[in-house]
């Protein structure tokens, strides 16, 4: 990060297109990949971590081979959208391990939420016993995924 601006330089955007790509890259590869000798390299990928840019490093994981292949999007309104209850309802959706993402929409209805599961059957006991039981939720629509053309991690 160039200076103390906060601001992102040309090596900084060089190196996190490469940490996208390649996470577990050494910092060797990665200076000479960007064109800084080592040290100057890894001053930078540690006030890149320390300054919350990179927020961590962590396995992409195939979700069909381990059989976590369902994907489903789900449509939240709730019954109440005064502040308390959006930070009700977000802590609440937090917990549910099969929610990958949850976010705040500026539509008809108030939340995005992506859910991944072993199949509908689950995604089903997932939605009407937990999402379904989220506090304020007023009605859900879902939405199943029939092919990941791209993704995160693709």
């Amino acid at each position: 990060m160039a200076g103390n601006s906060g601001e992102l330089d040309e090596f900084d955007r060089k190196m996190l297109a490469v940490l996208r790509d390649e996470g577990r890259i050494t910092v060797t590869d990665l200076a000479e990949r960007v064109g800084l000798s080592k040290t100057p390299c890894q001053v930078r990928l540690r006030r890149l971590i320390a300054s919350g840019v990179i927020r961590g490093f962590r396995a992409a994981i195939d979700p069909a081979k381990i059989g976590m292949d369902h994907v489903a999007f789900a449509e939240v309104k709730l019954s109440d959208t005064r502040e308390a209850a959006l930070k009700e309802f977000n802590a609440a959706a937090r917990r549910i391990p099969e929610v990958e993402e949850c976010h705040m929409i500026a539509s008809s209805f108030d939340y995005l939420l992506k859910v991944r599961t072993a199949n509908i059957n689950r995604y089903r006991v997932v939605l009407g016993e937990r999402i379904s039981s989220l506090p304020h939720v007023a009605s859900t629509s879902t939405f199943v995924a029939m092919e990941t053309v791209k993704d995160s991690w693709s």
